[in-house]
C-alpha cells in the first residue's frame, strides 16, 4: 500500500491521465447510449467536448491556468453548439478546485466567477430540458442555487488547501532556518571552546617549559658540587619535557584566536588535586555534593588533569543551573591502570534533551559541547544523559596515553 501511495505522489500527471481516460470513457458510453435525433448536435461534436474536458483533467496540475481556460472555452462551446451537460462536465468542478488550490491568484478568481455563472447560464440555455422546465421562477432559482453549491464548495476546498500548503511551507522553512541557525551556533561554540582549550593547553605547556628552565638552571648550578641533585633535576626535565611534547601534539590542529598573553603571566591550570577544593566551594554555595576517590592517586599528564577538573566543574555548574533548589550531586574519581574515570550524578530535575542530544547545545553555555571537545583532545569518551531514577548523569573515561 505504501508503494502505491509513493507511486501516486511521484506521478501525479499519470494519475490524472488515468481518471481523464475513465471520465472520457463514461462520457462516450453516455453519448452512444443516449437518444439520437436531428435536433441534437452531431455525435462527433459531443465527443470533441468530452475529449476537451478529459485533456483538461489530465493536464490540470501541470498547466492549471491553461486548462482552466480550456474548460471555459469548451463550456462556452457547449452553450453555443447546444451540447447538453453530461458526465464530462464534472471536469469543471475539478478545474475550479485545481485553480483555487495551485493556480495563480487571477486563475482562482476566474474559477470562482466561472463557477458562479455556470449554473445560471445552463439553466437559461436548457431550461426546457432541465428539472425546472415548466416550473415557477422560485423553483428555477432553487435549481440554480442547488447547481451552484458544488462549484462554490469546490472553490472553497481548493482555497483552503492553498492556505494549508502555504502554512506548512512556512513551517518547513522556519524549521529549516532554525536548524541552520542551531548548527551555526554549535559551530561557533565549538570554535570558541577549541580556542579556549588551546589557550589553556598553551598555558600548561608554558608552565612545563618554565619548570624545565628552572630545573636546568639549578642543575647547572649544582653540577659540580652535588651531582645527585643535578641528576634529579635532569630527570625532572626529561619527564616534564615529554609531557610538554605530548600536550603540544594534542594542541596541533586546534585553531587559536590570536589572543596573546604577556610573558610571565603563564600559571599552572587546575588539576585533579584541586577538584576537592572545587567541591568544597560548591558545597559552600549550598549544593550538597558527595565526593569520593577510588584507586591509587598518582600524577597524571597535565592535559588529562585539566580536562578532568573542567568536566567536574561544568557538571556541577549544570546541576546548580538545572537541577533545582533541592538537588544533590555526587562526584567519583576512579584511577584505573590505563585511565581516569569520572562519574558525576545528581538527583535534580534533569535537563532538556537539547542538553545532551545533537552535540549538547543548550542555547547558552554549550557546556556539553565543551566537554566533548576537551575529552576529544585527550582521546577519551563521554556519556551524558538522564538517569533512570531521575536527575542527570555524566560519565567520562580519560585514557593515560604515554608521552613519547
Amino acid at each position: 500500500m505504501q508503494r502505491l501511495y509513493d507511486f501516486i505522489r511521484r506521478n501525479p500527471t499519470g494519475v490524472d491521465a488515468f481518471w481523464a481516460v475513465v471520465l472520457f470513457g463514461f462520457s462516450c458510453l453516455q453519448i452512444l447510449s443516449g437518444p439520437h435525433n436531428a435536433q441534437q448536435p452531431a455525435w462527433s461534436l459531443q465527443v470533441l467536448v468530452s475529449l476537451g474536458m478529459g485533456v483538461a483533467v489530465a493536464l490540470r496540475r501541470r498547466m492549471p491556468e491553461r486548462m482552466l481556460l480550456l474548460v471555459i472555452a469548451v463550456g462556452l462551446a457547449q452553450l453555443a453548439l447546444d451540447v447538453q451537460p453530461r458526465i464530462e462536465d464534472f471536469a469543471m468542478l475539478v478545474l475550479v478546485y485545481t485553480a483555487a488550490s495551485v493556480g495563480e491568484r487571477w486563475a482562482s478568481r476566474v474559477a470562482l466567477i466561472g463557477g458562479l455563472f455556470a449554473a445560471p447560464l445552463a439553466q437559461v440555455r436548457w431550461a426546457e430540458a432541465g428539472a425546472g422546465a415548466g416550473g415557477s421562477a422560485q423553483q428555477k432559482v432553487f435549481v440554480v442555487v442547488i447547481m451552484t453549491v458544488p462549484f462554490v464548495l469546490a472553490w472553497v476546498l481548493g482555497d483552503s488547501m492553498r492556505t494549508r500548503k502555504a502554512y506548512f511551507a512556512q513551517l518547513e522553512e522556519r524549521a529549516s532556518r532554525l536548524e541552520r541557525e542551531r548548527e551555526a551556533q554549535a559551530k561557533v561554540a565549538v570554535a570558541a571552546e577549541r580556542a579556549r582549550i588551546a589557550r589553556e593547553l598553551h598555558d600548561v605547556v608554558a608552565h612545563n617549559v618554565s619548570v624545565m628552565v628552572v630545573q636546568a638552571d639549578g642543575a647547572a648550578y649544582v653540577m659540580d658540587t652535588s651531582p645527585d641533585q643535578a641528576k634529579t633535576a635532569l630527570e625532572t626535565i626529561s619527564v616534564t619535557g615529554r609531557q610538554a611534547l605530548a600536550e603540544m601534539r594534542r594542541l596541533l590542529g586546534v585553531l587559536r584566536t590570536g589572543e596573546h598573553q604577556e610573558a610571565g603571566e603563564y600559571v599552572p591550570q587546575p588539576d585533579v588535586q584541586q577538584i576537592e577544593d572545587l567541591v568544597e566551594t560548591v558545597r559552600g554555595a549550598g549544593l550538597t555534593v558527595d565526593f569520593k576517590v577510588e584507586g591509587t592517586p598518582r600524577p597524571l599528564p597535565s592535559g588529562v588533569e585539566l580536562t578532568a577538573y573542567r568536566i567536574v566543574q561544568e557538571a556541577l555548574t549544570n546541576t546548580r543551573k538545572h537541577g533545582g533548589p533541592d538537588a544533590g550531586a555526587s562526584v567519583r574519581l576512579v584511577y584505573f591502570d590505563d585511565g581516569l574515570g569520572l562519574l558525576v550524578e545528581d538527583d535534580g530535575r534533569g535537563a532538556a534533551h537539547e542538553m545532551y542530544e545533537d552535540g549538547g547545545a543548550d542555547g547558552r553555555g554549550h557546556g556539553l559541547i565543551g566537554m566533548r571537545e576537551r575529552i576529544g583532545m585527550v582521546g577519551g569518551t563521554l556519556d551524558a544523559g538522564p538517569r533512570p531514577g531521575g536527575g542527570f548523569r555524566i560519565s567520562a573515561l580519560l585514557p593515560l596515553k604515554p608521552a613519547h
